[in-house]
């Protein structure tokens, strides 16, 4: 193998490279890893493609022979390289990498953005296309990687918004099998970056064709580009009500376990009813062992994070365990056991609302006794002992002396039925609960008296021992039954002395009667085995003690097994005793601790002057463009002046007259508005059909107004650079003046008091626009919130001698501060003043959670997103009551006012519910009317937490 990999013909050093891939071991590393890296250099183009997969293989068996950093080093070069087959391979190695470290090619958005632009301006060669569209794996292969690069990364995202832009919109004009791949996985990346509305709007109109086309597949790709937009912005689903309902009744399994899926993503606490239910409806009629589980995970998933009440979450569960229970996870029967023992949790709420749910609980577990044993899963005995057996004494619907002949009868027919699947544990429960029900009805009936005996003579020894027992103190010492089996005694604290000092006094006295006390031997040969010591101690074992040398590939010894024991449980039951029922108790919650941010690497690609080896080379260099306003289409942006240059007709640019995302002509092709056809009568199964919908999107409003656009941010002039393959001038031709397409029309300003028209979410139906003397950003990264504009520079006016005083300095705004506003002469619009501002989290305003303080302190643990600020000095914040009133307009509920250390606290949630967020702060009177002011923002949504937080340290300031 080293010697074909140094040949000089061309086959024995590719098949090499194959066999280098499949054949070498990690301890076989290092001798092949030399010549694979000196072929990174080879002159032929299929051998650098092999060497650069297989330098990636020899890394993944042996990271210290090939090393990261050296790796790193070799994809950038390739990345380079002249060849783009070989470019291509280096796409591979960069996103399998990307997925477990991103942080070293968090630099590599321009160079890939470079790339990706060139490719979609057929800079390739035509042997590349596939049925004319340019190299569509790379281009996927691209988009992916900028996904994982720009995933919760504003910096890194914003260099990617406008090739996406393109590259999305020319996949989606052509329409066939390829360009819908590129199509989705556009969808995908816009869904994880950053966000930012022009995209969403254009990845939403791309999910309602694919929704609408009669073809499986792309609805199948519709569904599963909702599902994965719809989690952190579900106003888009909105729309596609309808739709989602047919393919909920579609005979295609594969779209239905999708749809179903996005069913699960789109569940918020006003929908969680209806959906469970559909999903409960499936769940009966599927055979599929996998859609099962799948499903039942889900259902339990929804039901403990959405559930309306805890009366509907007993029945959910319960109907669960009825129709899947061999799914699920034995852990969930144990929450439902802990929420009916301990009911609420909260020591302040009314005990009759928890002894309400036991027994509602116990009436629905009676209704089952009824049913075929073959029929229950294991956790559904196992449950229903348990519940009955702590609580059988309060239902009305049966006597307890009933409830225990109807268990009885289920045990001996589980003899022939193997109750809960034959285990032995599932005996053992009910069998418990029986005796516990003897003890609670103070005498013991025939049937469990038969039912005890029969168990005596049981092959499992310890149901065996279990009844002995009990038979045992049930004829000898019933009083001691009320102490073995109290009632509702389940979250009572067992207390176990370890030291048996009950025994002192009868060891005490049989020393006293010359019984000698008890000594531990010196000399313990089980301790000898275990510890080492003995004859092995003093060096007469015969054995050979020296350890062996350390072996060159991983081996599996054989371990001791000590410590093994049985657990048993404690006998239950009592008889001829009245006992009352007893209280509940409370557990503690838990917490989640954040994991720290990944930092970003800081070496860059350069890829000037680099020489131009892909397209057509032109007899001379194109005429340099005038000097642009910020405009969109005089601008000589890298993005759009290749095609308005060398094409003045052109309408591809992002502010063209057509195509554009300010255009005409919408998105696409799919903007033009419509004549509005007749209303068609609606039929009965349409009519059935909506109000399916409206049950299942409820929570989401189609109607919702969108979010004000965010603060526009200028478009800088810069120069064409020298494209990796792009055209090479051969001589500069003289400047000439280029006349500039139309500028694109931006929006008029809207009136605040004129009432809000219907809005289309997609954007669909643009109103007219006139024309302004500024142009923006549409594609400048943006919270989703309302973030005040800065004003226009304004020529200092001329000293006067009675001048009013001047007015409070503007806000700070961070994104004013790096720079991404320069050039921006927007003024702030009346209807969106910064104190009247409410802060709005994916398009919509976040809506108060009214908690108490005890609440409040059990959700802080369980958010792991944490974003501190801390303002030195504020005027505008600086008490308490005007802290607390700041929250109170941005949309939050005002929990607590603690006047005597100055600290307030308040909560909100976003998206109907799927997001929470808790804010903290303190207040530190400085003197002179101003306070230091330190906040600390919590949310299980890491971006709800970071723009809640550069929200209030606005306002604050």
């Amino acid at each position: 193998m080293q010697r074909d990999l140094i040949s000089s013909n061309l086959l024995e050093c590719q098949g090499a490279l194959v066999a280098v891939t499949n054949l070498i071991t990690p301890d076989l590393v290092s001798t092949v890893s030399t010549q694979v890296i000196g072929l990174l250099d080879h002159n032929s183009e299929p051998v650098r493609k092999k060497a650069i997969v297989a330098l990636h293989r020899l890394h993944q068996l042996s990271p210290d022979a090939v090393t990261k950093e050296e790796l790193v080093d070799k994809l950038r070069k390739s990345l380079c390289d002249r060849d783009p087959s070989v470019m291509g391979s280096t796409l591979n190695c960069i996103e399998a990498m990307a997925r477990v470290d991103v942080r070293p090619f968090k630099d590599l958005v321009p160079s890939l953005v470079s790339v990706l632009k060139q490719i979609c301006e057929r800079r390739l060669p035509s042997e590349y296309d596939y049925h004319r569209i340019p190299a569509p794996w790379m281009q996927m292969k691209i988009v992916r990687i900028l996904s994982v690069i720009g995933k919760n990364d504003s910096q890194s995202s914003e260099g990617m918004y406008e090739v996406l832009a393109d590259c999305l919109r020319k996949a989606d004009e052509a329409g066939i099998n390829a360009s819908n791949a590129i199509v989705y996985e556009c969808i995908r990346c816009i869904t994880t970056i950053y966000p930012n509305p022009v995209l969403l709007d254009a990845a939403g109109a791309s999910i309602s064709r694919f929704l609408s086309s009669r073809n499986q597949n792309l609805k199948y790709l519709g569904v599963t580009g909702l599902a994965s937009i719809v989690e952190r912005h579900p106003k888009y689903a909105a729309d596609h009500q309808l739709a989602v309902i047919e393919c909920l009744e579609d005979k295609d399994e594969t779209l239905l376990r999708k749809t179903l899926d996005l069913l699960y993503r789109m569940t918020n606490p006003v929908n969680v009813e209806f959906i469970t239910d559909r999903l409960l409806h499936f769940l009966r009629g599927s055979t599929d062992p996998y859609m099962k589980k799948d499903l039942t995970g889900k259902i339990c998933t929804i039901a403990e994070r959405y559930a309306p009440n805890n009366a509907w979450y007993v029945r959910t569960i319960t109907e669960l365990f009825k129709i899947g229970g061999d799914m699920v996870d034995p852990a969930v029967a144990t929450n439902l056991m802990s929420l009916i023992a301990e009911g609420t949790g909260n020591e302040d709420d009314d005990e009759e609302a928890d002894m309400v749910l036991r027994k509602q609980a116990v009436e629905l577990y009676v209704s089952i006794l009824g049913n075929n044993p073959n029929r229950m899963s294991r956790v559904l005995v196992e449950t229903l002992a348990w519940v009955l057996g702590e609580y059988g004494y309060l239902s009305s619907n049966m006597t307890l002396d009933a409830i225990i002949d109807s268990m009885c009868t289920l045990l001996e027919s589980g003899n022939i039925a193997k109750i809960g699947g034959g285990a032995a544990t599932t005996r053992r429960l009910v069998l418990s609960a029986v005796m516990k029900m003897v003890a609670q009805y103070g005498s013991c009936p025939a049937s469990a008296a038969k039912c005890i005996d029969d168990y005596t003579k049981s092959q499992d020894p310890d149901t065996q021992r279990r009844c002995l027992e009990f038979m045992a103190m049930l004829t000898t010492a019933p009083y001691l039954l009320g102490e073995v089996f109290p009632v509702d005694a389940s979250l009572e604290d067992v207390e176990v002395d370890v030291n048996l000092s009950f025994l002192n006094g009868l060891v005490s006295e049989a020393v006293s009667n010359g019984a000698r006390p008890y000594q531990k031997p010196d000399d313990d040969d089980d301790d000898d085995d275990v510890y080492g010591g003995g004859a092995a101690a003093s060096g007469a074992s015969a054995f050979k003690m020296t350890p062996y040398e350390k072996p060159s590939e991983k081996t599996f010894g054989q371990g001791q097994m000590h410590g093994l024991g049985s657990t048993s449980m404690g006998p239950a039951g009592a008889a001829n005793v009245a006992l009352p029922p007893g209280g509940a108790m409370n557990a503690p919650g838990g917490g989640v601790t954040p994991v720290a941010a990944a930092q970003p690497a800081t070496d860059g690609l350069t890829l000037r002057s680099t020489a131009n080896v892909w397209g057509k080379k032109p007899a001379a260099a194109p005429a340099p463009m005038a000097p642009a306003t910020n405009s969109f289409a005089t601008s000589t942006n890298s993005f759009a002046n290749s095609s308005t240059i060398n094409s003045p007709t052109s309408s591809s640019g992002y502010g063209g007259s057509s195509g554009g995302y300010g255009g005409s002509s919408s998105y696409g092709g799919y903007g033009q508005p419509a004549a509005a056809p007749a209303a068609p009568e609606k039929t009965a199964e349409q009519i059935q059909k909506e109000k399916m919908a409206a049950a299942l999107f409820g929570g989401i409003s189609a109607t919702q107004p969108p979010a004000p656009p965010p603060p526009p941010a200028a478009t800088p002039v810069i120069a064409t650079p020298q494209g990796q393959w792009g055209a090479k001038p051969t001589a500069p031709a003289p400047p000439t003046q280029i006349t500039p397409a139309a500028p694109v029309p931006a929006p008029a300003p809207v009136v605040a008091a004129a009432p809000a028209p219907e809005v289309d979410l997609l954007g669909f139906d643009a109103p007219a626009t006139t024309t302004t003397t500024s142009s923006v950003d549409m594609l400048a990264p943006t919270l989703m919130m309302d973030e005040p504009v800065a004003p226009a520079p304004v020529a200092p006016p001329a000293p006067e001698p009675a001048a009013p005083p001047p007015p409070p300095a503007a806000p700070v705004d961070p994104f004013a501060d790096a720079g991404l506003l320069d050039g921006v002469t927007q003024t702030s619009l009346p209807s969106f003043a910064l104190d009247s501002a409410k802060f709005e989290f994916g398009g919509s305003p976040i809506t108060p959670l009214a908690i108490n303080t005890p609440q409040f302190g059990e959700r802080w643990g369980s958010c792991p997103s944490t974003h501190p600020i801390s303002v030195p000095s504020s005027a505008n914040v600086n008490t308490l009551s005007k802290f607390m009133a700041l929250c109170e307009k941005a949309g939050l509920h005002k929990v607590e006012e603690i006047m005597a250390t100055n600290e307030g606290i308040a909560a909100c949630m976003a998206g109907g519910g799927s997001a929470v967020a808790l804010v903290h702060g303190k207040i530190s009177p400085l003197g002179g009317g101003t306070a230091r002011v330190d906040v600390t923002v919590k949310s299980t949504d890491p971006s709800l937490s970071q723009g809640l937080s550069l929200y209030l340290q606005n306002m604050i300031r």
